[in-house]
């Protein structure tokens, strides 16, 4: 087992990498930023090397600057936690060629992956069905481009290769925008990835955001660990996130998290993974995997009883699973909220000075946050300061759990998305469940209308 790890993050992702390490009797150096230096996770760390000025270009992002400190501290391995280097294969390689492990996938599976074309392809060959699109990257050619538009039917989206995070896709509904939706795509690819090449593939009207967590370690071991449903989006930026997803036949689940797990087999994956989908009439359609814990994990690990970060430290160190599919047992229900510095209903951020905080407790809620009375929100960085849980033995109670959280909850001095959360914890589409990815921005709208 390691005897230090490197965390290569911030805000309240390093300070459950921290938790994690502290468990398992692992001493956690922590690097940051000097917008970060009052941060909590900072204060609590065994050891924290500042790593650069606030802009992530210059911190965060900065490889040398990071590999350095693991090597002034003698750390063993770094964490990436998500976000910033997590999915960049370069940086995973030059961790391990420094020598330390990279507590992710190898540098190989992070690059399958994140290419959303070679993904596709690989999840193909593994027998995970696939939306209905181009085979490949688009070519030059015009006349084939309209001929592929046809072919899949209108509409359709052009998405980057190289995309990610809602970034660079663009739905076209006639054949006279498409050529132009292309170009267009094409450039803000190569400007925002670096890599101008673009897909297309059918456009779901009405889908579901559907995810399935993976583990697998480095014997070919792998289990999935049930499904996430994260539709409450806006601009494909998720802010609640729930599991199991209610509605879906189990049979269907079971069937489509059955052949992740075999993906990962066959593609040699190690580590935590996340398949996502999109769900409608009765059909999964992959369309990305992050080769990464996410944000929403807690939901799963409420469900399971899996710490994620901790099978991500162990899987790391070489250790095999310490347990098997048939093992894992779905235990209840589980809903998340991300808690964002951010007016509630314009979005926009809200960085500053936390005058007051309460968080809020009770049976079966978990509060995520490095944040605390006094602490200065900086503006750098995304606004997301936190996440609340709630646990309970049926989706109803999950549901009852959160909304006495959410009646708890102080935060005072910056703006945040609470008031939002409240509302939608009673709204009578979301408590029927089963709202897709397009509801909550038409409920914004609506709201917005009066």
């Amino acid at each position: 087992m390691f005897k230090k790890i490197l965390i290569a993050n911030r805000g309240e992702i390093a300070l459950r990498v921290q938790r994690a390490c502290r468990e398992l009797g692992i001493k956690a150096v922590v690097v940051y930023s000097e917008a970060d230096r009052d941060a909590k996770y900072v204060k609590l760390a065994d050891e924290a090397v500042c790593i650069g000025p606030a802009p992530s270009a210059q911190s965060y992002l900065n490889m040398p600057a990071i590999i350095s400190a693991a090597e002034v501290t003698d750390a063993e391995a770094i964490h990436p936690g998500y976000g910033f280097l997590s999915e960049n294969a370069d940086f995973a390689e030059r961790v391990e060629k420094s020598g330390f492990v990279f507590i992710g996938p190898t540098p190989e599976s992070i690059r399958l992956m994140g290419d959303k074309v070679s993904a596709k392809q690989a999840m193909q060959r593994a027998g995970v069905p696939t939306v209905p699109g181009s085979d490949g990257a688009l070519p030059d050619d015009p006349a084939e481009i309209k001929r592929i538009a046809r072919a899949i039917g209108y509409p359709v989206i052009i998405k980057a290769a190289g995309g990610g995070g809602g970034r660079g896709m663009r739905v076209v509904h006639t054949e006279a925008a498409l050529l132009h939706a292309v170009q267009t795509t094409k450039s803000e690819a190569a400007a925002a990835f670096n890599n101008p090449e673009v897909y297309m593939e059918k456009f779901l009207q009405n889908p579901r955001h559907i995810e399935i967590q993976v583990l697998a370690d480095q014997h070919r071991n792998a289990v999935h660990l049930f499904e996430r449903d994260c539709s409450m989006q806006r601009r494909h930026q998720k802010i609640i996130e729930e599991a199991p997803a209610p509605g879906i036949p189990r049979r269907l689940i079971d069937r489509i998290a059955e052949r992740c797990a075999a993906a990962c087999k066959k593609i040699g994956y190690r580590g935590a993974g996340t398949f996502e989908f999109l769900y409608e009439n009765g059909e999964f359609y992959f369309i990305e995997m992050n080769t990464r814990v996410q944000v929403e994990h807690p939901v799963t690990e409420m469900i399971t009883g899996v710490d994620i970060v901790r099978q991500q430290i162990l899987i790391a160190a070489g250790e095999k699973l310490p347990f098997t599919q048939r093992q894992l047992q779905l235990r209840g229900h589980a809903i998340e909220c991300r808690l964002n510095a951010e007016d509630p209903y314009k979005f926009t951020p809200s960085p500053g000075r936390i005058t007051a905080w309460h968080a809020p407790g009770g049976p079966g809620v978990r509060v995520d946050s490095h944040i605390y009375t006094g602490y200065c929100v900086p503006p750098n960085y995304d606004s997301m300061i936190g996440k609340i849980i709630a646990h309970g033995d049926t989706r109803e109670q999950a549901l009852a759990r959160m909304r006495g959280a959410l009646a708890e909850v102080v935060i005072e001095g910056i703006k945040t998305n609470v008031p939002l959360h409240r509302e939608l914890m009673v709204d009578a589409n979301f408590v029927a469940g089963g709202p897709n990815i397009h509801y909550l921005e038409s409920w914004l709208a609506q709201r917005e209308r009066g």
